[in-house]
């Protein structure tokens, strides 16, 4: 590109980064950085990508750094350390640009893959937590519910603990179907150790009840939601998207309930985290090479729509940058037509 013509250098690094901030998508940084080699190295070299990603996602800012597994560490003795900071600032760009990605397009579903345990069950195990799993109303011949003992404190919640598909999910809303419930606050956080529990084990922990909050370290907790005195299930709509990092749902309720779902986005299992201390730090793991869960088709539709939003993206950039320039120069509009460029494009 000419550097006469190229807005980044013509308003400054200040200036442009402010202009690059207002992105409200970090996917379309990946478009931007697309547009030309000089281009790709601002948006990296300044960590746009994960700006913006923890702008719009706050609970990123647990991720302490970034490692891609199989990939080859270089000692730092064979580079400079302008090298080993700028492969460190190429790592968390390729990180952060796949995670806001997968957290767009990834398919929403019910994110809760199985049932820890109870706070209490009133009979084991017909009225199990497992019930709530269940979309179906009846098993057999019975109905399919879980059952509290009940609180001798009416005002103290009965609680249930679920384990999500993946140790990264976007939850977006909750679907409660309710028995004499009146209200229903949900928490989401990471176990203190590992849960590496055998079914023989969980077995046991359901029976028995062996549960302390103390275990789970819970880094939000959503408003206290009124529940409708109506046997169906109802949805309740998070404020903004949270992104679960340690995958354990907790739900609060008074009451009985036949069945829980969390909605939202699993991540590709490209995407995993380890716990670095208890109070939620932890590591970021991506590793590119298993970014093929999608079907072919999928894929190929997905490439497709990439690849158009990075064309309409180049030429609004560039419409953008030539008003920008005749705004300097004192002259007017000029239709895209009239504006021909040599942006050198980046795959």
């Amino acid at each position: 590109m000419d550097g006469s013509r190229d807005f980044i250098q013509w308003l400054g690094q200040d200036m442009a980064l402010k202009i690059l901030m207002c992105l409200e998508d970090p996917s379309d940084l990946v478009r931007t950085s697309a547009v030309s080699r000089s281009w790709r190295h601002f948006v990296i070299a300044n960590g746009l990508c994960k700006k913006l990603c923890l702008r719009k996602f706050p609970e990123a800012s647990s991720f302490a750094r970034v490692i891609e597994p199989k990939k080859t560490v270089e000692p730092v003795a064979s580079g400079t350390d302008d090298s080993v900071e700028r492969a460190g600032l190429e790592r968390e760009h390729r990180a952060y640009a796949s995670l806001s990605r997968d957290l767009t397009i990834s398919k929403i579903e019910n994110c809760i893959s199985d049932a820890i345990c109870a706070s209490s069950t009133d009979n084991y195990p017909e009225e199990s937590i497992t019930n709530t799993l269940d979309p179906s109303d009846r098993v057999g011949h019975r109905a399919s519910y879980w059952s509290s003992k009940g609180e001798r404190n009416p005002s103290a919640p009965e609680t249930l603990i679920y384990k999500l598909a993946s140790q990264l999910c976007l939850i977006t809303e909750l679907h409660v179907h309710p028995f004499q419930a009146k209200a229903v606050r949900f928490q989401i956080g990471h176990p203190k150790v590992p849960l590496d529990l055998e079914s023989d084990e969980r077995d046991e922990l359901l029976e028995v009840q062996h549960f302390s909050d103390d275990e789970f370290v819970w880094t939000y907790s959503s408003p206290e939601f009124p529940m409708v005195q109506e046997n169906r299930l109802q949805t309740f709509k998070l404020p903004e998207p949270v992104l679960c990092i340690g995958g354990i749902l907790k739900v609060e309720l008074l009451g009985r309930h036949h069945q829980c779902q969390a909605i939202g986005r699993t991540l590709s299992p490209a995407f995993d985290v380890e716990m670095i201390d208890e109070w939620g730090k932890c590591t970021l793991k991506y590793d590119p090479e298993r970014m093929c869960d999608a079907s072919p088709a999928e894929m190929l539709e997905a490439e497709s729509s990439s690849r158009s939003h990075i064309h309409r993206f180049s030429e609004s950039i560039r419409t953008w940058e030539q008003i920008i320039l005749n705004t300097f120069r004192g002259a007017g509009p000029v239709m895209i037509d009239d504006y021909d460029s040599d942006y050198e494009y980046v795959d």
